[in-house]
């Protein structure tokens, strides 16, 4: 179900031709209440549902998206921008995830403890027993709509709690999409709802009395607006959020491997991802040959229409973003980075690959602006502590990598970063379905996976049966 109205239309844009895909009503603050209250009813059946019923109309909706995944990968490429074969995989990963949760929540165990561990509670037994929060409500950016959007209404819904979803303004074509599928399999109307509103509307979706927990993936900034909102109703805050993430290099380290994990760490969704490779802190020994290379490598990926399969690099969400990263880079120049490849003003939402090249690490952007956009920061280093301090010199800590022949002091490396995931010889743009997902300060508060993601969504109850056991005779 989708909620809207006669206000202000969004209209929905393709970044790479500007066609006008859709134009979609926004709906007020009165339809809003409305949704919610229709979320609360339907809540209420659906939590009396039982797991194996759950479950099996998710792997209906799984063999109903299978079909769909080639028309749903174009919707996403043609209102994001990202290139068609990264449109298909993500559709794939949306496929696991509501597998992942289908099947997980028939394995859902709820432990059961005896308690003569303690003195006079011998005749006690305690049961502990998961129950869904309620009206969950997922915000959505417009990098990964699809995957996001899934990794919220996946374990919210097998969990046994009803879902609106506010999808990005840029991207709602591809979510909205998903949740019509799900019509006609079983599911009940309103279980999982759109609504097509505004960025503010979040933080009034958080503050509202009837919504029990938000699951946000966005900004720093907008997570920071719906954290406030939801504390004054103490509802459960979920966040992921933004990144600058570090590329630690030492000396020994296979340039080559080096250089093409940059390249895919850095090019994924056009640049657009938070746990990207954004900044290349490489040891000095190395930093001029290697800044040298990705001039050539990341500078010279084929920029084109997304939906054409030889296309490297699609545009960036909007000519407004190019604008903006355009900003940034000129920023970083005048505060004494220097553009190695790339830094041309951009073409509509298109924007050439850049690299720069920060000698003192004194530009914002190697601490804490990140450039959402394609865009490589090398900073070069001395000493392994200095390397350590220049990745930590951010208020983000969402992922890392280090990249070294010698694992143990890449693993040194590792252990000093303040993230929340790091990869060894490999980009930190790395994400499996059971990996704990999220990050340390301002990148976030939870961790999103397979093995989390129930429980997330959930709460727990403690039943006690006060004595209830037979004393065994002597």
């Amino acid at each position: 179900m989708t909620a809207s109205s006669s206000l202000a239309l969004n209209i929905v844009l393709n970044p790479a031709t500007g066609e006008r895909l859709a134009e979609l009503p926004q709906a007020s603050a009165d339809e809003v209440d409305h949704l919610i209250a229709r979320a609360i009813t339907v809540q209420r059946a659906w939590a009396r549902v039982p797991r194996h019923a759950r479950s099996a109309l998710m792997l209906d909706y799984v063999a109903v998206l299978r079909a769909h995944r080639d028309e749903l990968a174009m919707i996403l490429t043609s209102e994001n921008g990202k290139p068609i074969g990264q449109a298909r995989d993500e559709v794939d990963t949306v496929i696991r995830i509501f597998k992942g949760f289908a099947e997980r929540v028939i394995a859902w165990d709820e432990a059961a403890r005896f308690l003569d561990t303690e003195p006079g509670r011998e005749r006690d037994l305690q049961f502990t027993h998961w129950e869904p929060l309620g009206v969950v409500v997922g915000i959505v950016p417009f990098n990964f709509p699809a995957e996001l959007q899934a990794w919220k209404v996946a374990p919210a819904i097998a969990a046994g709690n009803s879902i609106v979803v506010k999808p990005s303004s840029s991207t709602p074509l591809v979510g909205t999409r998903m949740v019509e599928l799900m019509s006609g399999l079983g599911f009940p109307d309103d279980l999982v709802q759109v609504v097509h509103a505004p960025g503010g509307v979040g933080a009034a979706l958080a503050a509202h009395p009837g919504v029990a927990a938000v699951a946000l993936t966005g900004s720093t900034e907008a997570g920071l607006a719906v954290a406030a909102a939801g504390a004054r109703t103490l509802k459960r805050v979920a966040l992921e959020l933004g990144g600058n993430d570090a590329m630690v290099v030492l000396a020994d380290a296979d340039l080559d491997l080096v250089v093409a994990e940059a390249v895919a760490g850095r090019s994924l969704a056009n640049g657009q991802v938070c746990c990207a490779t954004k900044r290349v802190v490489a040891e000095r020994l190395v930093a001029d040959e290697l800044v040298e290379r990705l001039a050539v490598a990341f500078g010279g990926l084929r920029l084109g229409n997304p939906a054409q399969p030889s296309t490297q690099l699609g545009p960036v969400i909007n000519a407004a973003a190019a604008t903006q990263i355009a900003g940034l880079v000129s920023e970083a120049v005048r505060q004494g980075a220097r553009v190695v490849a790339g830094g041309s003003a951009p073409d509509g939402a298109f924007l050439a690959p850049t690299v720069l090249f920060d000698e003192g690490a004194t530009a914002d952007v190697s601490h804490d602006v990140e450039i959402f956009g394609p865009v490589l920061d090398v900073i070069p280093f001395d000493s392994t502590r200095q390397a350590v301090e220049i990745a930590n010199a951010s208020h983000y800590g969402l992922s890392g990598s280090v990249f070294s022949r010698d694992t143990g002091r890449a693993l040194d490396v590792a252990l000093g970063l303040e993230t929340g995931s790091v990869a060894i010889n490999g980009t930190g743009l790395y994400r499996a379905d059971q990996q704990a997902w999220g990050g340390y300060k301002l990148s976030g508060n939870v961790r999103e996976s397979l093995n989390e993601g129930l429980e997330e969504f959930s709460q727990r109850k403690t039943i006690t049966l006060r004595n209830i056991l037979g004393v065994t005779a002597s």
